[in-house]
């Protein structure tokens, strides 16, 4: 014999219910079948509302009856004959009355006794049997009912009854010795004490009535019905790239669902384990879909984890004191009290010193065991030897569960530091001898953070997710935007990283994702995007709370530049090109770097000097091996080289700071490269990479500009400006032929001092031959004495500065 059962989506209306008559049909052909099925979906949460509605002196009771019975009339309509109908209908009027009469008299007396609220949640199932055996019927002929409280016996404890196993696996006996149908159907959930009344077996327990079922009759198999493609290696909601498991063992899967997989109510694998039947979860929607097989013999994997799991709304009660330590009996009297409030405890640690123990329990029991426990401990106390009992709420479980963990070393520690990383902090810590499930508690907030990341780590093959949140999608971003697209793929395939795209801002709109954003038509998208404010951006991306979190400026705003913190702080990495913040005041500089280490937030800025040069990561790596700069030479603008080695007699100053605008080699406004205070910024942000203390102020700028071109407040009249002062350019130009020399603007650092200014070159300098856009840098070190270390190629334009901030990107994804 085989027992199915058949979840409340799979028999939500009158088309699931079809779907699940045509399984039933295929496997009765071969089979005597014994089924189960759950009330239709949303009926017991409806059934439950309407018994705390009545004892609440509320009349609207009476409009959640009607609207059960329509739902179960509707289904009669589509389901059943109109001419076999008449009995069902009859039979079912009966049972609404009942119901009727049952919430009248918790409407005139004002109250739900446990006994009435087990009476009122069963008649879900018992009314949607009913319906599915006449159903049935129309397609197996030899079908036959049977009410679960005539063979399901259990004590009286009425909201979660407990299974009397001897008389009930008798009376299941009994009655299949003589029955001669091919299909008997029975309601879950439902059974009945030693004197008759209804009793339930805790929501979820129609799985646990297939199973007393199929235990009692030492069924071949158990197939537990449901809307999705079995147990799953994280629940599928949170975590998108969970899959199926094919095979497991029953205590593997006991785990998963003691911890929240809610595709397996926990007691159902007891009844069946004894005798090592089979459970097969499938899809009542994917039937051909294998599904999940919980056996005592699941094929091994090289993988030692089977899933990842959690419980949500947890508190954690902390009872500590000296109080403790070496006094016999202290559990003992925490968890009896417990017991006697009919509290269940989740999770136990305790410290080996006995100061203290910790235990999760859920959310909706803390406050009333809280005091339970302070009067317990009333004596202890009032002593001090034992503190109050410690509340924190908000809180939820995750586990990784595996049967092979005890075999494979370092489980707990790739764990623990794979949360870590992404600053989920972990507040209390379980591992059972059997080694088959590690859990810990983390805050509510990040437990779809964790989840994912967690399975990123031991069931993506290593593949990181890296989710992107972009603002400034000008010339440089939509250069950054094309090479995500163009190197998703070779990512992925080679690198094992996985590039997302969350969100996108400008100056005017803003679009986000949580699934990424296609980029195939990302202008398009933003273009119909929400308008654009930053402190909503901020909100949103800190709620997201993704893991593998980037936030990238491709912008030169300030007061972008000044949001970094904020990030940080919530552990999401920063890349930037945007100078403005590292070259700020020294504090603020400084707080970037504290936060990006606190909170273990990658903070790059590679494009900050040179665009896509190796500059500071060089400079980074000679600092940490221990070497010491001692002086720095450098050429650190692009477009200024760019626009002096392109003005000449025939190409005016003003037409070739024009071109590098159009090129993209000057920031929007070109003043700020002229000015030298783009150059200051790049030097300053190296000397404090170098380890040394500087402000902007400390650098002395010689600037070469005009005091009236200095002095213009918008591009058109510094253009302007450009133009009415030719004569000075020209006879800068004039003198660097007469030296033989040509026109750079340095940046230096020595002894303590910066400066940064244009200077005639001559012929024997590294720095003469710079074309076009380059950048250079000499490095003079401890190790580097005489001939520095030195850094030449592109140090500007829109290709190159996306390509730095995509290599910082790339960074992030190998740590």
């Amino acid at each position: 014999m085989i027992v199915l059962k058949f979840g409340g989506t799979s028999v939500a209306n009158a088309h699931n219910i079809s779907k699940a008559i045509d399984i039933v049909t295929q496997k009765s052909k071969e089979n005597k079948l014994a089924v189960v099925v759950s009330a239709f979906s949303g009926v017991t949460d409806l059934l439950i509302l309407a018994g705390k509605t009545a004892a609440a002196k509320d009349r609207n009771y009476k409009e959640i009856i009607n609207q059960i019975d329509k739902k179960h009339k509707e289904a009669i309509d589509e389901l059943i004959p109109l001419s076999e109908q008449s009995d069902i209908i009859n039979t079912i009027n009966s049972d609404i009355n009942l119901l009727k009469t049952l919430l009248d008299g918790c409407y005139l007396l004002g109250e739900l006794s446990s006994r009435t609220a087990d009476m009122i949640a069963g008649f879900g199932e018992l009314l949607s049997s009913q319906i599915i055996a006449l159903a049935l019927k129309q397609k197996v002929s030899n079908t036959g009912f049977k009410d679960s409280r005539e063979v399901i016996k259990t004590n009286s404890n009425f909201g979660k009854a407990s299974v009397d196993f001897t008389t009930t696996n008798q009376l299941i006996a009994d009655y299949f010795k003589n029955n001669t149908h091919q299909v008997v159907l029975f309601p879950g959930f439902i059974a009945s004490s030693p004197d008759g009344n209804t009793t339930t077996l805790g929501r979820g327990g129609s799985d646990y009535t297939a199973a007393i079922l199929a235990a009692a009759v030492k069924a071949s198999v158990l197939e537990i019905w449901t809307d999705v493609n079995g147990m799953f290696t994280a629940n599928p909601k949170i975590v998108k790239q969970a899959r199926p498991i094919e095979t497991i063992s029953y205590q593997e899967a006991m785990e998963l669902s003691h911890f929240g997989a809610k595709v397996l109510y926990p007691p159902t694998i007891q009844p069946v384990l004894k005798d090592r039947i089979p459970i097969f979860i499938k899809n009542t929607f994917e039937p051909e879909a294998f599904g999940t097989l919980i056996s005592d013999h699941p094929a091994e994997g090289s993988n030692p984890i089977k899933g990842i799991t959690h419980i949500d709304h947890i508190a954690l009660l902390t009872l500590e004191g000296s109080g403790m330590i070496g006094v016999a009996g202290s559990s003992k009297r925490l968890f009896e009290v417990l017991s006697n409030e009919n509290i269940n405890v989740i999770f136990i640690t305790q410290a080996s010193s006995e100061h203290s123990i910790c235990i999760g329990i859920l959310t909706a029991d803390a406050d009333k065991a809280k005091i339970a426990i302070d009067k317990t401990f009333e004596t202890e106390i009032t002593q001090n030897r034992v503190d109050p009992c410690i509340v924190e709420k908000d809180l939820c479980i995750v586990a990784l569960v595996g049967e092979s963990m005890k075999n494979h070393q370092g489980i707990s520690g790739k764990m623990f530091s794979t949360l870590g990383k992404n600053n989920v902090n972990i507040r209390a810590i379980a591992q059972g001898a059997s080694e088959r499930n590690i859990s810990v508690v983390i805050n509510e907030k990040d437990v779809k953070k964790a989840l994912n990341t967690l399975h990123e780590r031991f069931f993506e093959d290593n593949t990181k997710q890296l989710n992107l949140f972009v603002i400034g999608v000008g010339n440089v971003g939509e250069k950054f935007i094309a090479q995500i697209q163009q190197q998703k793929k070779f990512l992925k395939e080679h690198l094992k990283i996985n590039l997302r795209v969350i969100a996108l801002a400008n100056s005017r709109k803003m679009v986000f994702d949580e699934d990424g954003i296609a980029l195939n038509d990302w202008k398009d998208k933003i273009d119909q995007g929400e308008k654009a404010n930053v402190t909503d951006f901020i909100k949103r991306v800190i709620a997201l709370n993704l893991r593998n979190s980037i936030f990238v400026d491709i912008t030169a705003n300030y007061n972008i530049a000044n949001i970094y913190d904020q990030f940080l702080s919530q552990n999401v990495a920063v890349v930037t090109c945007n100078k403005i913040a590292c070259s700020s005041e020294y504090s603020h500089y400084k707080n970037l770097k504290n936060l990006s280490r606190k909170y273990n937030a990658p903070f790059l800025f590679e494009t900050n000097v040179g665009a896509g040069l190796p500059i500071i990561d060089t400079l980074k790596h000679l600092i940490a091996s221990g070497d010491k700069i001692n002086r720095i030479n450098a050429v650190l603008s692009g477009s200024l080289n760019f626009i002096f080695n392109n003005f000449s007699e025939t190409y005016s100053f003003h037409d070739v700071v024009k071109e590098a605008g159009v090129q993209g080699f000057t920031e929007p406004d070109p003043k700020i490269d002229l000015s030298g205070v783009d150059v200051a910024r790049k030097i300053l942000i190296l000397i404090r990479e170098s380890g040394y203390e500087m402000e902007m102020e400390d650098i002395i700028n010689n600037s070469f500009l005009p005091k009236e071109c200095m002095e213009t407040t918008n591009n058109k009249d510094f253009f302007e400006s450009l133009i009415k002062h030719a004569d000075h350019f020209d006879s800068l130009l004039a003198e660097a032929k007469s030296k033989n020399s040509r026109l750079k603007f340095v940046a230096s650092f020595e002894n303590g001092k910066a400066s940064v200014g244009l200077q005639f070159i001559p012929a024997d300098s590294p720095f003469y031959n710079l074309e076009g856009k380059d950048n250079i840098v000499q490095f003079y070190t401890d190790r580097y004495v005489e001939q520095p270390l030195l850094i030449k190629g592109a140090g500007a334009g829109a290709a190159v500065t996306a390509s730095g901030i995509f290599a910082d990107v790339i960074r992030i994804g190998n740590v």
